[in-house]
């Protein structure tokens, strides 16, 4: 049996960049994607200089999987950027930057994945939404607006896609140790953290478990599912 396809974005540092070696460890081939070049390798891993909002890079990008894989298994819809500002003082650039990375992207990838995948009958799609949703996290009007975006998408996906044997998840992590939140004042942090059952910060791992969940071929009756982490 063929090593299965990941195709993850984000991969340049942070989740996504765990995520790809994550995955490289368990056997898979796995394409990654960023709009800055990686300062890193591994035996095999392909990388794309691809901008997940920037619909004609993005099908140039699925056209070299096709190629070079025939193929897609996986998709890890990871990419995202976050502005930590009061409504009042966010301008609409921001705004716009915001949606067209984390929910148009989201759109995106998984509308060309699921045309590659439903070849095969098979897939597994999931996108990356955050805690900052149910918690309603305030200075983050516009993320909370795109990840609250994402878990609709997918839900809609999950429907639309499921007589393709493709199944649509979403995963919500807490606050982790990356680029994302290390602008975010520690005691913004602390009050996150102290609405968590679990009153600790995320790790990589514990997301990498949880999309392994979603990845599962056994998991093919789950689909259109939301997970947040740290029992919020």
């Amino acid at each position: 049996m063929d090593a299965p396809v990941t195709l993850i974005t984000g991969t340049r540092i942070g989740i996504g960049r765990h995520l790809a070696e994550h995955y490289l460890r368990l056997g898979h081939r796995v394409v990654g994607c960023s709009r800055a070049p990686v300062d890193w390798t591994r035996e095999g891993y392909k990388h794309y200089g691809t901008d997940v909002a920037d619909e004609k890079g993005v099908k140039a990008m699925f056209s070299e999987i096709r190629r070079s894989f025939g193929h897609l298994d996986h998709l890890i819809n990871n990419a995202g950027i976050a502005s930590m500002n009061h409504s009042l003082l966010t301008p609409t650039s921001t705004v716009s930057a915001i949606l067209a990375t984390n929910t148009v992207g989201t759109f995106l990838l998984s509308r060309e994945a699921a045309k590659l995948m439903k070849r095969k009958g098979y897939g597994r799609i999931v996108n990356f939404s955050s805690v900052a949703v149910p918690l309603k996290l305030a200075g983050e009007a516009a993320y909370v607006a795109s990840k609250s975006a994402v878990v609709a998408l997918t839900h809609v996906l999950a429907r639309e896609f499921a007589e393709f044997g493709i199944t649509v998840n979403c995963v919500g992590p807490g606050p982790l140790a990356t680029n994302l939140i290390r602008s975010v004042p520690k005691q913004t942090i602390d009050r996150l953290l102290a609405q968590q059952a679990i009153r600790r910060m995320g790790t990589f791992d514990d997301v990498a478990n949880t999309v392994d969940f979603f990845l599962k071929p056994e998991s093919g009756f789950v689909t259109g599912q939301t997970i947040y982490l740290g029992g919020v």
